[in-house]
This record gives structure tokens, C-alpha cells and sequence, in this order.
């Protein structure tokens, strides 16, 4: 198959949730239910519903200081573009009025009040939490550290769907190219089985199942045997669909989505190794890492608009849906972290994906780094309302052709 004219074989953006999602440990372990889209296109029209900041519940009790910090960091020179493909599109002028005004506001709340109009999205939402794991490891293979993760081969490309060459899989958005050949990498059950194996590919050593979880993360804080610390995250893709292997336990009969939240999953697979690498293979989604080494070990992960992910400002999104750097206010039924007495609402900035993150109404909250972030992360998996702030240049445009 010949290499198609447009594939990409830059690196794609490293982070945190493009791998299940990149792209949401825990419940995307399970990605539940009937809001999950399969494709999507960016938000049009007639998905939103205008509506008033006024009207939305939480929105005064906020934190628009914590939020604006996460949204300034789309107006550095080194970050994306606050665009898309369709509605939400900025020019580079346009984007500098909004990051001057942003950086010169004294009142965040104002600021996004007076240059944001907010677009309730019409689908039903549903919210899930992501974390950044911190697990041991080793440099060397040992009998408790048997699995590596893999750094990404030569040759691996992104095969954007617009791009794809006559005949190659539709479910595929990545292959390897070889002699001006793409090629459908292996999965997930034959690299476990030795595909790779030649290639020297070798990153790091862990626990099998601390690896899978990691693999469904995209990135992690590793303390290494020998004493020292490393950051790994997402290289790349096989590019084969993502599967959540909980799901399958629910539909087989092992317990209900309640009983696999990210501990019920790992005491599952902890208590049936016999059956741990065989359940792991039907996931077809293998992930490729590479050490992080532009963020210090005590610093956030990197997300897939190659910025440092916030704790409780960072959402990953449907990237095809929803652009980066969009602000979205979250309303969601589970309990707000830094408030246990009320339900979360918070006004979010979109920097992050994955492959299991599909819909204009699918969102992934970033919890943190570590073990208590992970336990949290671990029991989201709520419905939600998403409220996207447009900026008011397109805003216009989207209320005058509303019926």
C-alpha cells in the first residue's frame, strides 16, 4: 500500500489520555453506556443551545481565577492555536485580542463574561476522572517487573481519516510506513505475544498489570529500582480501536459497573491471573511511550495540546468535537474534591483526549498525580452537563442562525 500524500509522520502530541483515553483510568476502563458517539464532527449549531452565565448553576461560586490561570496557558508562544476546524475558528489576531484582554484582566470572572458567550451542548453529557499513576519499576527485566513498556518504532505515522489510502481500515488512524509502504501495525495480543520482540524496543519494566492501567493513563511517574524517578508518556498508536476490558466483565457476567471501578478492576485481575493476559489481548489498542523530560518529575503530566495538565482544570475531550484551549463549564453529580459539600461545577479548559473520550458530551476530568488522585478519579462516572464558552467573535454568528 502506498504511502498516502498528507499522512503525518511528525510525533504526535504527547499526553496524558490519548491513549484510551489517551485517551481516563477507571471508569473509561469501563466506558459506559449510550452517550458515547463513535465518530463525531465538530460541533455545529444546531448542538447548542444558548444560554445565560446567569442561569448556570455554580458558575458564581467558581474559581475564575484557578480558571483563567489554565486558560493563559494557551496564549503562550509555544501553545496551540485556540481554534478548530469549524465554528470556534480564530485568527492569529483575533486570538491575541483575547489573550491581551486575558492577561490584563483583574477580575477572571468579568473577563470570561465579557468576551465568552455560553452554548449549552444539547447531547446527554457523561464525565469520567483520569489520574496520573506513580508505580514502581524496574530498568532491567525481573521476575515481579516482567512487562515493558515500548518506545514507539520507526517508520510509525498517523493516517489522518480524510487521508487514509484506497483499501486501508477505516478503524485504523495509524500505520507504519516501510520503502513508501503502509503497513497495519500489530495489535495489542500480538506485540504481547513477540512481535516487536527483535526491535530492542524496550523503555521500562513493570508489573503486568500496573502496565496495562498505565497504557489506558498514557502517562506516568515511575520510582525505579535503583533509586531514581522517570516520567513516561504517549508516543504513540497501533491506532487499533480501544476496548474497555471492564465492560466485557459486566457483559460476561463478573460484576456490575459498579463493581469495577479502578479497584474493583484491579482486584479482578489480581485474583485471575490465569485469565488477566488473555482479557488484556481483546483489547485491541496498543500504546507506544517515550521518557518526558521536558517537566520535572514533581510537575504535572503533559497533554495532547503539549501543555501541562491542571488538576481539576484540565478536560479531555473529543478533539474532533471540541478544540483546545475551549473553556467548558462542567456540572456533574459526583462530589468536588476541594469542596465535599457540593456537587463538581467548574469552569474547565479542553487541552487533553483519547481514544475512548468520542461525543460532544464526553469529558474526562484530570484529578492529579498519585494514589489519592487515582482513588478519586477511579469512582467518577457520572452524567454531566457541558457548557462550552464561545468566544463572542463566533458567538454572534451562532445565535443568529439559531431557530
Amino acid at each position: 500500500m502506498s504511502y498516502p500524500a498528507g499522512v503525518s509522520g511528525k510525533p504526535q502530541p504527547s499526553g496524558v489520555a490519548r491513549c484510551m483515553k489517551g485517551a481516563a483510568l477507571a471508569a473509561s476502563l469501563f466506558v459506559a453506556g449510550p452517550v458515547i458517539a463513535m465518530a463525531q464532527s465538530p460541533l455545529q449549531s444546531d448542538d447548542l443551545t444558548p444560554v445565560r452565565f446567569a442561569d448556570l448553576a455554580g458558575w458564581a461560586k467558581d474559581d475564575h481565577q484557578a480558571a483563567l490561570a489554565a486558560f493563559l496557558r494557551f496564549c503562550g508562544p509555544d501553545a496551540r492555536a485556540v481554534d478548530s476546524k469549524d465554528l470556534f475558528r480564530l485568527n492569529q489576531e483575533k486570538k491575541q485580542i483575547l489573550c491581551a484582554a486575558a492577561h490584563e484582566a483583574t477580575d477572571a470572572r468579568i473577563f470570561f463574561e465579557n468576551h465568552f458567550e455560553p452554548f449549552q451542548i444539547r447531547q446527554n453529557g457523561f464525565v469520567t476522572g483520569y489520574f496520573e499513576p506513580e508505580v514502581s519499576a524496574s530498568r532491567e527485566k525481573t521476575g515481579r517487573f516482567s512487562v515493558p513498556l515500548l518506545q514507539k518504532p520507526d517508520g510509525l505515522v498517523h493516517v489522518p481519516e480524510k487521508e487514509q489510502p484506497k483499501g486501508w481500515p477505516k478503524h485504523l488512524s495509524h500505520g507504519r510506513l516501510f520503502e513508501g509502504t503502509l503497513n497495519e501495525m500489530p495489535d495489542r495480543a500480538a506485540i504481547m505475544d513477540g512481535a516487536l520482540v527483535d526491535e530492542a524496543l524496550e523503555l521500562v519494566w513493570l508489573d503486568p498489570i500496573d502496565a496495562y492501567f498505565i497504557h489506558v493513563q498514557g502517562s506516568a511517574r515511575l520510582k525505579l529500582t535503583d533509586g531514581s524517578t522517570m516520567r513516561v508518556g504517549y508516543a504513540g498508536k497501533t491506532g487499533h480501536p480501544y476496548s474497555g476490558i471492564a465492560k466485557l466483565l459486566v457483559q460476561r457476567g463478573e460484576g456490575t459497573p459498579e463493581d469495577f471501578t479502578m479497584s474493583g478492576l484491579r482486584h479482578w485481575l489480581e485474583e485471575n491471573p490465569d485469565k488477566r493476559d488473555a482479557l488484556f489481548k481483546e483489547n485491541r489498542s496498543y500504546i507506544f511511550f517515550r521518557k518526558v523530560t521536558e517537566t520535572g518529575p514533581d510537575l504535572g503530566p503533559i497533554g495532547a495540546a503539549s501543555l501541562q495538565l491542571v488538576p481539576g482544570r484540565s478536560l479531555a475531550v473529543d478533539d474532533s468535537s471540541l478544540p483546545y484551549g475551549m473553556p467548558v463549564f462542567v456540572r456533574a453529580g459526583f462530589e468536588d474534591p476541594d469542596a465535599p459539600d457540593q456537587s463538581f461545577q467548574r469552569l474547565m479548559v479542553a487541552d487533553d483526549t483519547g481514544s475512548a473520550i468520542k461525543g460532544h458530551g464526553r469529558g474526562d476530568v484530570f484529578i492529579g498525580s498519585g494514589e489519592v488522585a487515582g482513588r478519586i478519579a477511579g469512582e467518577i462516572r457520572h452524567k454531566a452537563v457541558f457548557t462550552v464558552l464561545v468566544p463572542k467573535s463566533a458567538a454572534a454568528s451562532l445565535k443568529g442562525r439559531e431557530d
